[in-house]
């Protein structure tokens, strides 16, 4: 398994590029804008894109899925639902994105010989999503390195925020994460030293025991 990442667009969304090293198969994960540079990556890794797999709707994240797969056509799209205009969603906030593919908590999509795992994670919007491949967690918008995102915009939810990153923490083992902006972490890092993740896990623990 091979991760790059490319900072795409204004505000510098994280794209990363997920590929199975074995099969030559790869996902984009997050193609927020600069859809060409994009696909001359996808063309130089050597990989063949299978999927393009969104961890939100917001715009920063989905500009480049049309050109994209005008590149490679048939590319199918995965989206949590609850993220487009159709669910509510504003379309200012989130552009439509054309024929997608619905996920969420508990699904999985095959890249090659791949398996992404996804996890429901709200709070930075309503249909924000996890995804795990092997040791590497995609955390979009709900957890940076030290912090987390955004919650005052529509969709967004403080108390969802923190049971998602709450979730995060919890999860078994360290993971590498690869956020939606900024730069990389672990899980054991922010485990340690992310005051949001903390809070999340104590917030969690808290619901157990009573």
């Amino acid at each position: 398994m091979d991760v790059q990442c490319l900072q795409v667009g204004m505000i510098e969304t994280n794209c990363y590029l997920l590929c199975d090293t074995e099969t030559r198969k790869c996902a984009v994960i997050d193609p927020g804008d600069e859809a060409g540079r994009i696909a001359v990556a996808v063309r130089k890794s050597g990989c063949a894109p299978t999927a393009i797999l969104l961890t939100h709707g917001h715009y920063d994240h989905t500009e480049g899925v049309a050109e994209l797969r005008r590149a490679f056509p048939g590319l199918p799209v995965y989206l949590n639902r609850e993220d487009t205009p159709a669910a509510g969603a504003p379309a200012s906030l989130f552009p439509p994105v054309p024929d997608t593919v619905p996920y969420g908590e508990g699904d999985k999509v095959s890249v090659g010989n791949l398996t992404v795992s996804v996890i429901a994670t709200p709070g930075h919007t309503k249909g924000s999503v996890s995804l795990i491949c092997g040791d590497a967690l995609f955390s979009g918008d709900t957890l940076f390195a030290g912090d987390c995102g955004r919650t005052d915009l529509w969709g967004g939810d403080m108390e969802q925020m923190l049971y998602s990153l709450g979730r995060l923490g919890s999860l078994g083992g360290n993971f590498k994460v690869y956020p939606g902006h900024m730069e990389a972490s672990t899980l054991e890092r922010e485990r340690a030293w992310n005051p949001w993740v903390k809070q999340g896990m104590r917030m969690l623990q808290s619901a157990k025991e009573a």
